[in-house]
């Protein structure tokens, strides 16, 4: 039994994309699917820190190539997809992760350019990304696009309008593709994370503001990266073939009772 359950999460054949994948979640998704028998494409615009990245990969008995991609510029999302053509013979994953925040804000206090560029990385971004990897997987009949929401993509927060507002439009572009694309072969999920250490908040957490905000969270602690893997081979592998349209938290019971 215990070898059937391993063949069902295993992604030995299959080839990935992740965007975003220079650093953060990107970074850790790809050493999870490349961990796991997949090849992985690495995509950003730093390329230096993708090919660092592969490297490592590699060293540790993987396959990871890098790739160019600047999710804001539609033309550099086509280029890429173009020279993907070029490397590998069929894109069984996306996880579309290209993603960024702002700093906390009222909404009347907000210049447009912040909103405008936010919404820009996080929505537009993926959608572009989603668009050409849909594309391709349509006419093979098979492929598994996992786009990166959050907790607010289920919930709400103050001071956080432009990330919520895109963090929700990603579940509802997941839920329409999930819809159109379902009957092509082609599953589309949305993997939602709660507070999870990062290098990017470790300075504002370690705050006593960040420990009281860490307290009134359910689980009272914040998620650790080694927590997503699971989720993301379910949604990535044959294990979760029949899930479709989803939007998963994993936030350790956060969503409860949010702060």
């Amino acid at each position: 039994m215990s070898e059937m359950v391993s063949d069902l999460f295993s992604l030995h054949g299959k080839t990935a994309l992740v965007s975003g994948a220079s650093s953060g979640l990107g970074a850790y998704f790809s050493e999870v699917l490349a961990d796991a028998g997949a090849e992985v494409i690495l995509a950003a615009r730093r390329v230096e820190r993708l090919e660092d990245l592969a490297a490592s990969i590699v060293d540790r008995g993987g396959r990871a190539r890098a790739l160019a991609m600047d999710v804001t510029d539609g033309e550099s999302v086509q280029a890429a997809f173009s020279a993907l053509d070029h490397m590998v013979d069929h894109l069984d994953i996306l996880v579309n992760n290209a993603g960024i925040s702002t700093q906390p804000q009222k909404f009347v206090e907000q210049e447009e350019s912040v909103w405008s560029g936010l919404l820009n990385v996080n929505l537009q971004g993926a959608w572009r990304v989603a668009r050409q990897a849909a594309i391709r997987m349509r006419v093979q009949k098979n492929g598994c696009i996992i786009n990166t929401g959050s907790i607010y993509s289920l919930c709400t927060g103050i001071m956080k309008a432009d990330y919520n507002v895109s963090k929700v439009a990603v579940a509802q572009l997941t839920r329409n593709m999930a819809l159109e694309l379902g009957r092509h072969g082609v599953r589309v999920n949305t993997l939602c994370p709660g507070y999870f250490a990062s290098d990017i908040n470790a300075s504002e957490f370690a705050t006593e503001r960040g420990q009281e905000y860490i307290r009134r969270l359910v689980p009272q602690r914040l998620g650790e990266y080694r927590e997503l893997a699971g989720p993301l081979l379910l949604l990535a592998s044959d294990a979760g073939s029949f899930i479709n349209g989803i939007e998963l938290p994993v936030d350790g019971g956060s969503l409860l009772s949010p702060v």
